[in-house]
């Protein structure tokens, strides 16, 4: 046990700094009561920046509460992700023109911050109670924050099949930590190792039922019911961040329950992981063909790609891993860019309609182009960043003699491609509906600039992103 101090290199600093700007923010929230500027939005980015900036200098290695809370080089790792696609997602709600959301702003940067801190605990959780606190206080603000415009048709729905789905989720979670317990007699999530190699079947019947809760929040098949509906109803910079922040955190917990708190039986799940991988993958790309609002259709996409990730856990190597944190990073600068750009045009034609793209090229070209390339890294096409993430998994998976599982994710990719491509299709060789340039304002403007860097510096140099994370899973697989 380590003494503590405000230093991102000291356990609960990087936390209790993102609480201070919380604070921060609600109470110039509550003093301004009413204002429709947007302070509250630029404390929220400026608070998010310094505490980024703060993780990116904290070194790995430290332990607290004999171990219950750790910042090893996952915890680091998770911590930027979460709060650089957190500031993201609020950098673009800064192109927000309504005056009805400014004056709830306070509201909803708040519970945006209350969640991104839960994912911070989350990331360092090696304690079953904790773990379970700390998904909850990341998963119930974004209830709230589903059915934030409240007034849209479709946003009472979507947040309360989100919030039903997700208590469900919870329970099943919570039942399972329970058996856990049973088993080993403690929350220790070392403990579960050596009470599985026992073959208890009180052990096995919690992790099973503790996969399915997660499977929920990550958006397996098929536990997948509530995305499209919640994408749906969400503002899109929000749903850029639901996309990927709350699932990259299922899969926080999935490795350290998975790897990490197994141990040497972690090949006994490998079965499960690749069936669970190989529905997702058919389903998502499946379900999202006949799609005809962009939202749904990166929903379902979305749901595709957890499919790609679980094959990466499936794998179950350090290559694998390693990839899946590679995955995480390239969909992180994939899937909110193409958001960002879903909220441009959005924001000038009033519909999230696949038909509002015709002839976007001719109206707005950068516009059209910074999309199409968004969505050809989704799809794996060279050298931008997914390419070499899908790459890089279906190698994991063929090392281990999963040739069936690669091939089929290989299928399904070309699958993609052609969902993708209608979107293509109707931005360069249809003609638009109506002629104008597309307005983005500066802002939005700047996020979708960061991450267009993001795919076609990663698509043309991958190496130092694969070389940090191959560093991350070594650690995590040090003691399997």
């Amino acid at each position: 046990m380590t003494s503590w101090s405000l230093h991102p290199s000291q356990p609960l600093g990087i936390e209790a700094a993102l609480a201070g700007v919380w604070l921060l923010v609600l109470i110039v929230g509550l003093i301004r009561r009413g204002s429709t500027d947007r302070l509250s939005g630029w404390l929220t980015l400026g608070g998010l920046t310094v505490v980024s900036l703060m993780a990116w200098s904290a070194e790995p290695g430290r332990l607290w509460l004999d171990g219950t809370f750790v910042l090893d080089e996952l915890a680091v790792f998770m911590k930027r992700l979460f709060l650089v696609s957190a500031a993201l997602s609020v950098l673009a709600t800064l192109a927000f023109t309504e005056a009805g959301f400014w004056r709830r702003s306070t509201e909803y940067y708040a519970i945006l911050l209350a969640s991104v801190l839960g994912m911070l605990v989350l990331a360092s959780a090696r304690e079953l109670i904790l773990l379970f606190v700390a998904f909850e206080l990341m998963s119930i603000p974004l209830y709230f924050l589903t059915g934030f415009r409240k007034r849209e048709a479709a946003a009472p729905e979507g947040a309360l099949k989100f919030f039903v789905i997700g208590s469900v989720s919870s329970a099943v979670l919570l039942y399972g930590l329970s058996f856990v317990y049973g088993a080993t007699g403690s929350t220790d999530i070392a403990a579960i190792g050596p009470a599985l190699s026992t073959g208890d079947p009180l052990m096995v019947l919690g992790l099973s039922l503790m996969l399915a809760g997660l499977g929920f929040k990550i958006a397996a098949v098929p536990f997948h019911m509530w995305v499209p509906d919640a994408y749906e109803a969400g503002g899109t910079p929000f749903v850029a961040w639901l996309s990927i922040a709350p699932k990259a955190a299922g899969f926080v917990v999935m490795l350290r329950l998975f790897v990490e708190g197994v141990g040497a039986a972690t090949l006994t799940w490998v079965p499960v992981l690749a069936v669970l991988a190989a529905i997702t993958i058919v389903a998502g790309n499946l379900l999202a063909i006949p799609q005809s609002n962009i939202k749904r259709l990166l929903a379902y996409s979305g749901v595709a790609h957890i499919g790609y990730l679980l094959l990466g856990m499936a794998a179950m190597s350090v290559s694998g891993v390693g990839m899946v944190l590679f995955y995480l990073v390239a969909y992180l600068v994939g899937n909110m860019g193409a958001f960002f750009v879903v909220q441009a045009v959005a924001a000038t034609t009033g519909s999230d309609q696949i038909t509002a793209y015709q002839g976007l090229a001719r109206r707005s070209h950068p516009l059209a182009l910074a999309l199409l390339l968004f969505l050809l890294s989704l799809g794996g096409i060279p050298f931008v960043a997914g390419f070499w993430a899908k790459l890089f998994v279906f190698w994991a998976a063929v090392e281990q003699g999963m040739y069936a599982l690669a091939f089929l994710g290989a299928v399904l990719t070309v699958v993609a491609l052609y969902y993708y491509l209608v979107v293509a299709r109707r931005m360069y060789i249809e003609a638009p509906k109506v002629t104008g340039p597309v307005p983005v304002p500066a802002v939005l403007q700047v996020a979708i600039l960061i991450c267009l860097a993001g795919i076609i510096g990663m698509g043309v140099y991958p190496q130092p992103w694969v070389e940090a994370c191959l560093r991350v899973a070594l650690t995590m697989f040090a003691g399997v």
